[in-house]
């Protein structure tokens, strides 16, 4: 009797979270167009381009250097800026806020535009403290990761939200 006491409530939690829809996320379906995928990336060595093409390639997609043959994920915009937020009452930085926009679209190995021109943005603001110089450079750098990997992992669900004309016909 008390081990169900204590397994009741546990079903019960199951239950209603099973009811209201909820479901882990998994990992993107990602277009059979993309099975080998070249990157054109403004930046290729900024957080943001390493974390896609980790995150392609967790996906199962092949990222090739290849020129021809091959799908082209095409992202003309990565930019990450910093703009004073507030100024406090003693003409002092107060916050400031980080601002990160990425430009994408897909194209397949015949140059034909599978998913057109996207943009995404993403912004985080922080305090800044003049006493505490390094602390906030730290937070300024994780912030900027933060956003590039969140950005990425944008990308990435919306590339699994394509579906082919022949994937289309058959669902």
């Amino acid at each position: 009797m008390n081990k169900l006491n204590r397994l009741l409530p546990l079903l019960a939690i199951l239950l209603l979270v099973s009811a209201c829809g909820f479901k882990l996320q998994t990992r993107a379906e990602l277009p059979p167009e993309m099975q080998r995928t070249r990157l054109e990336i403004a930046m290729p060595y900024s957080e943001f381009a390493r974390r896609l093409e980790t995150l392609l390639e967790q996906g199962g997609i092949e990222v090739v250097i290849a020129p021809e043959g091959v799908a082209v994920l095409v992202v003309p915009l990565n930019e990450s800026r910093k703009e004073i937020q507030s100024i406090g009452d003693n003409a002092r930085v107060r916050e400031f806020l980080i601002r990160h926009t990425v430009q994408f679209r897909l194209l397949d190995s015949n140059g034909i535009e599978l998913i057109p021109l996207q943009t995404f943005e993403q912004s985080r603001v922080y305090s800044f403290n003049e006493q505490d110089i390094l602390a906030a450079e730290r937070e300024d750098e994780f912030l900027r990761n933060e956003l590039a990997d969140s950005l990425a992992r944008m990308v990435v669900r919306r590339l699994g939200t394509y579906q082919s004309n022949s994937n289309a016909a058959t669902n």
